[in-house]
């Protein structure tokens, strides 16, 4: 069994700061690429930030400058600092990782927590 758990969502005004975080635990024997994904209501699940075994990251355009995400890889840990929040950012956010583990630990997976709230208010 491998499991995401997020932490540090919540409720701010626009133009504040939060910091998200995801542990991953359980039998997965690698991870290749650990991010952040959002969905808010109405739309499509969207991709907001990944970062890979390397240290390569990757930024959707509209939180480039805005949000940092970084990796422990001894704890298996990665984060999202969020900085000057706007309205559009409000959504429930997703830790995924994309490793070997779970059942089949010969078989890459994709890996999801249960997600964050986000909200913030203009």
């Amino acid at each position: 069994q491998v499991q995401l758990v997020e932490s540090g969502g919540g409720s701010v005004a626009a133009g504040g700061s939060l910091r998200l975080s995801c542990v991953v635990s359980g039998n997965i024997f690698s991870i290749n690429v650990m991010g952040w994904y959002r969905q808010a209501p109405g739309k499509q699940r969207e991709l907001v930030a990944t970062i890979n075994s390397g240290d390569s990251i990757n930024y959707a355009d509209s939180v480039k400058g805005r949000f940092t995400i970084s990796r422990n890889n001894a704890k298996n840990t990665i984060f999202l600092q969020m900085k000057s929040l706007k309205s559009e950012d409000t959504a429930v956010y997703y830790c995924h990782a994309l490793g070997f583990g779970g059942p089949i630990p010969t078989v890459e997976h994709d890996f999801w927590g249960q997600g964050t709230q986000v909200t913030v208010s203009s």
